[in-house]
């Protein structure tokens, strides 16, 4: 069992609407699509950091009639995904609340362990890592995705989102997270003692104006009144109309017929 020292980080982003609004969007097609080839019906999964649950019960469909177990820091959160899996009728998940860093299992207990952007929030992806491997069957399968920040790539080029991601950056690393996970997946997959990797990597894309209303309306609602806001202010990384200027950007960017974003992700496949 791995060494029970407190090694959680805190959540940049908090549980704000407008964050919940951006988690109950992914789906497994769009957020693990590397991962479904390699299900099976019977299959036993732990989805590890599974917020709102909207990927848990579609993974939990795909490996049906195998059961997910669902981890979550806490039980507020755990609530959310209770939620959306009594909401589709999904009955083949349990629900945790737990430590990734030291999980609650024997070894050899998984088929399939996922993470879906989680290693960029904890204080150590490596032992996260080790953790999963361990409690993963031999042969079984330990996949992460993670987005990559510094990746993250725009037009127009408005500066205003340039000071946007050097204050996220700042502050997810204030909290004791990585926010360019994705590059790094491989490299913490070997330092937890993985020798069979496949790396790998995808985006998300919003260009339609449907999309761009979204993604600006929500990251423009977050450096409002998120948790993320709330931080940057009290840090002294910017004031509250900074914060509006931020927002503000947000929206002009959403707005132009021109404007296109895509957020990069890293991925990993792991043979354990």
């Amino acid at each position: 069992m791995a060494d029970s020292r407190n090694t959680r980080a805190v959540y940049t982003h908090g549980h704000h609407e407008s964050v919940l609004r951006s988690h109950r969007w992914r789906t497994a097609e769009n957020s693990a699509a590397y991962l479904l080839p390699l299900l099976e019906p019977g299959m036993s999964v732990l989805d590890v950091g599974c917020g709102p649950g909207t990927i848990t019960a579609d993974l939990a469909t795909k490996v049906f009639p195998g059961r997910v177990t669902a981890l979550e820091v806490a039980e507020e959160v755990s609530a959310l995904a209770r939620a959306e899996a009594r909401a589709r009728g999904v009955s083949n998940i349990d629900f945790v609340v737990g430590d990734v860093h030291n999980l609650d299992w024997p070894a050899d207990r998984f088929d399939v362990v996922h993470a879906h952007q989680v290693l960029q929030h904890v204080a150590d992806p490596v032992q996260a890592l080790r953790e999963m491997r361990r409690v993963c069957v031999p042969g079984g399968v330990v996949a992460a995705r993670d987005s990559d920040y510094a990746g993250f790539t725009w037009f127009p080029l408005l500066p205003g989102l340039e000071e946007w991601l050097s204050l996220y950056r700042a502050a997810a690393r204030a909290n004791g997270g990585e926010p360019d996970a994705g590059r790094r997946l491989m490299a913490w997959a070997h330092a937890a003692g993985f020798t069979d990797v496949t790396a790998g990597a995808s985006t998300w894309s919003f260009a339609t104006p449907d999309d761009r209303a979204w993604w600006g309306g929500l990251w423009a609602d977050r450096v409002l009144t998120s948790d993320l806001a709330r931080q940057l202010v009290r840090d002294g990384l910017t004031d509250q109309a900074g914060l509006q200027e931020l927002a503000e950007v947000w929206r002009t960017w959403a707005d132009d017929d021109d404007g296109w974003f895509s957020v990069l992700h890293g991925e990993i496949i792991c043979r354990s």
